[in-house]
């Protein structure tokens, strides 16, 4: 085994180790019961590795150009290039569909220590050296701050971690003229894996590049050519990666708008306090490396055995890169020009790599001597004393941790510079004991703190667990896709319930969720948002059939913007019926008036929340409706409970969640019956400050309802067949008007009817139509993602590009090694 295999190796272990460790002691699945499903792991990330599970076994409702589960049809291409496209996704399908939490789990461990596997042979490749300590230092990156606290929830970032080293060693080969078709195919794996952090990654690669001619030494039309190489390498891999990177960005493209968030730096105490271990912050870059490789980072400058140049070098790209983090325009280009809506810092990964190379550096000339390492203990001291004044220190923990391990490491340090005398091996063992045990000591702390602190400040969902084995039992037995949908229901695990535990449904958490698919549900008001999930209960209704036919006159413009305000004239209009009476309302405060009308943006009467513990008289709200009809209350700004009032009314609760503006409005929830008299009053228990629209109140007319329910039934498709990205419906003989398919309108759709040529879809209020004209019977629609020919033909031009200048240089090198075949002149002569 060479040096660079046995460095990987250890770096790898050390990482396994740390990571079960840290969870272990923080009692985190899956070595204690506490969950590591939080905020977006839980709702996004397993449930899409759950559908890339029913993928690859033949189980899921659609393919990869379409995902039929969620919001009544998607495009999940995008999705894929998202989540689901690093190599190690495929490991979901060796384990069991009910251990996807820990197929997750372990593919997220598998990760970070190839990450510092990658890191490891990295820096041997760079400069020769203990390969030990590349192991230590390779560990070091895989778990870094920002790999504890951001990768280890958000899995699909975990393949920038491993891009970064792997992009820098095909940088080194163009430095050197060497594999020239593997540095393509290493580009193009690392932009498939995730090309959001694939992208930083290479700006922090082409950084160390730069740096690295400019102390080669080479001529500069050597260094020209070497940097030329490296930019057709970059372009020739991405441009393999093109079929999916450009799905991604038309799918982004075409996504509901997120909140534009303005950059603010964090204050240079809080950036200090995330050098040191056990410090955690959602909102600030984690740049902690290990007190050992920060040591010799800031050891770098002073150390005199490393030549001036390379010290200046590396210190100044590594001070660089860390302002760059803190200045808006060149923040805007570590993210692509879009500041992030979640955590501002995601690209400090590559600010630990650089941390890491440089401490590389520093010891690859050999340890440091006693005067670097009383400058690097006095500047450590320095960041110490600045960041105790941010909240993020926890001061009776960190400083002490920090001091230990810098006491273990200068130790380590110290007698690694020894090692050349006669006690050689017993001061080296010594020496990595002390810098593995500090490392791995305040690592696991680390990770421990950052997975508790996780849990105790975000969102969190229990794994797969007895409630969603009985919920996907019961979906499957009641399943009948694509005769009719099966609702996941209201009673979610997570967003993305059909992902998870089957069905078809609304549901549709993701980044890429379409804008049309978000006006489309929200104009009737339909939300969801995960809940208890104490029972699991089956209902059945009488529903249209997937493809619809609307009469003459109803193939107009008729887009999301034909919506009104009101949900439930909104849902008339998709239906093509009139089922609901809105009432005239009456809302009065607890103190029994009026109350004041919302001044901001969002419509509505103000309520004040109830005091807690307090009897108090409820807010009201009062209207008369037919009886019989079924109430509904509409309070997307609402926050509480609501509950019709009088026995006879047999009322439910109902519970209203809005947590925030734009993100997390209420849903629309069923109330009960109206009583005989007509007359409604509905008791409210707000738990915050809260609206009352005008038209709150919907009452559903359920004769009328299931009447234009059989009408849809009579008139729409006899037949419906769907594969992954094609519709095929037959209809009756004559059917006139618009043929409505029940799914979101989203860009590429193509329809014909009969045998007609195919052209885009068109929209009937968010969904997909089709004109008629009487003679067809039949109807196909297949979906092409938008941006999926342009990327093809990239990703051939690339591949034709890289064939042939592959073919030329065998062309060359054969040339090159066949001997003449004819004697020159002046070889006679010399003879």
């Amino acid at each position: 085994m060479g040096p660079g295999q046995a460095a990987a190796l250890l770096a790898a272990a050390i990482t396994v180790l740390v990571s079960c460790a840290a969870d272990a002691v923080a009692r985190s699945y899956p070595f204690g019961p506490r969950t590591r499903d939080v905020n977006d792991l839980g709702n996004q990330y397993v449930p899409f590795h759950a559908h890339l599970w029913d993928l690859l076994h033949g189980r899921a409702d659609g393919g990869l150009l379409v995902n039929w589960q969620s919001g009544f049809g998607s495009s999940f291409l995008p999705d894929v290039g998202t989540y689901l496209s690093s190599p190690f996704a495929l490991l979901v399908a060796v384990f069991p569909r009910d251990e996807i939490d820990l197929a997750v789990y372990a593919i997220t461990v598998l990760k970070t220590a190839s990450a510092g596997a990658a890191m490891a042979w990295l820096l041997l490749a760079l400069r020769p050296g203990r390969w030990w300590a590349a192991g230590l230092l390779g560990a070091s990156y895989a778990l870094c701050g920002w790999s504890v606290a951001m990768g280890a929830y958000n899995p699909m970032w975990l393949d920038g971690l491993i891009a970064l080293p792997l992009l820098c060693l095909v940088g080194e080969w163009a430095l050197s003229g060497r594999r020239p078709v593997l540095g393509v195919l290493v580009v193009a794996v690392a932009w498939i894996a995730n090309f959001y952090t694939a992208y930083m990654a290479t700006l922090g690669a082409g950084l160390v590049l730069l740096l690295r001619l400019w102390l080669s030494g080479l001529p500069r039309r050597r260094r020209f050519a070497a940097a030329g190489r490296a930019g057709l390498t970059v372009a020739l891999g991405v441009g393999l990666a093109a079929p999916l990177v450009t799905v991604v960005y038309f799918g982004t493209r075409h996504a509901h708008p997120g909140r534009v968030r303005q950059f603010v730096p964090v204050p240079t105490e809080d950036l200090l306090a995330r050098l040191l271990p056990t410090t955690y912050s959602f909102s600030s870059p984690a740049v902690y490396v290990g007190t050992t490789a920060l040591l010799l980072a800031l050891a770098l400058p002073f150390h005199r055995a490393v030549p001036g140049r390379v010290r200046a070098g590396w210190t100044l790209l590594v001070a660089a890169v860390t302002l760059s983090m803190q200045w808006g325009p060149t923040h805007l280009v570590w993210h692509a020009f879009a500041t992030p809506q979640g955590s501002a810092y995601r690209q400090t990964f590559v600010l630990c790599g650089l941390l890491v190379i440089a401490a590389w550096t520093a010891l690859s000339y050999g340890p440091p001597d006693r005067r670097a390492l009383a400058a690097a203990a006095g500047l450590l001291a320095l960041i110490m004393a600045v960041a105790s004044a941010s909240e993020l220190t926890r001061r009776a923990f960190t400083l002490p941790l920090t001091l230990l391990a810098a006491l273990a490491a200068l130790a380590g340090l110290a007698l690694l510079g020894r090692t050349d005398g006669g006690r050689r091996t017993a001061l080296a063992t010594l020496a990595v004991a002390l810098l593995l045990g500090g490392q791995f000591g305040e690592a696991a702390a680390t990770s421990a703190v950052a997975t508790r602190l996780r849990l105790a400040h975000m969102d969190d969902y229990t794994p797969w667990g007895a409630r969603q084995q009985g919920q996907a039992d019961a979906i499957a037995d009641a399943d009948g896709w694509p005769r009719y949908r099966t609702e996941p229901g209201r009673e979610q695990t997570v967003g993305n319930d059909p992902l998870e535990v089957g069905g078809q449904g609304a549901q549709y958490y993701s980044s890429l969720t379409s804008d049309v698919l978000s006006r489309t549900l929200t104009a009737p008001h339909q939300n969801w948002f995960p809940q208890d999930g104490s029972r699991t209960t089956v209902s059945r209704q009488e529903v249209p059939p997937l493809v619809t036919v609307r009469p003459p006159g109803a193939h107009g413009r008729r887009d999301v913007a034909a919506f009104g305000s009101s949900p439930y004239r909104n849902q008339e209009l998709l239906l093509g019926s009139r089922v609901y009476t809105v009432p005239r309302l009456t809302v009065r405060t607890s103190a029994g008036k009026t109350p004041d009308r919302s001044d901001d943006a969002r419509p509505g009467l103000r309520l004040g929340a109830l005091p807690a513990g307090i009897a108090a008289r409820q807010p009201t709200i009062t209207a008369h409706c037919p009886a019989g009809n079924e109430a509904y209350l509409w309070a997307p700004y609402f926050s509480g409970s609501a509950r019709l009032a009088g026995d006879s009314a047999h009322g439910v609760t109902g519970r209203f969640r809005s947590d925030h503006p734009v993100t997390k409005i209420a849903a629309m929830q069923r109330l009960g019956p109206v009583p005989a008299s007509g007359r409604l009053r509905i008791d409210l228990s707000p738990d915050r400050t809260s609206l009352v629209p005008d038209g709150a109140v919907g009452c559903l007319d359920t004769a009328r309802l299931r009447t234009a329910v059989e009408r849809l039934r009579t008139t729409g498709a006899t037949e419906v067949t769907v594969s992954d990205g094609t519709i095929r419906a037959q209809l009756p003989a004559g059917s006139k008007g618009t043929a409505v398919v029940a799914a979101p309108r989203i860009a590429g759709w193509r329809c014909a009817t009969g045998d007609a040529a195919a052209v885009p879809a068109r929209e009937y209020y968010g969904l997909v139509a089709v004109p008629l004209d009487g003679s067809s019977t039949s109807i196909t629609c297949t979906f092409h993602p938008p941006g999926l020919r342009l990327g093809a033909a990239v990703g051939g031009a690339s591949l034709a590009t890289l064939t042939l200048l592959g073919a030329l240089a065998a062309v060359r090198r054969r040339r090159a090694a066949a001997p003449p075949t004819t004697t020159r002149p002046f070889d006679l002569t010399s003879a």
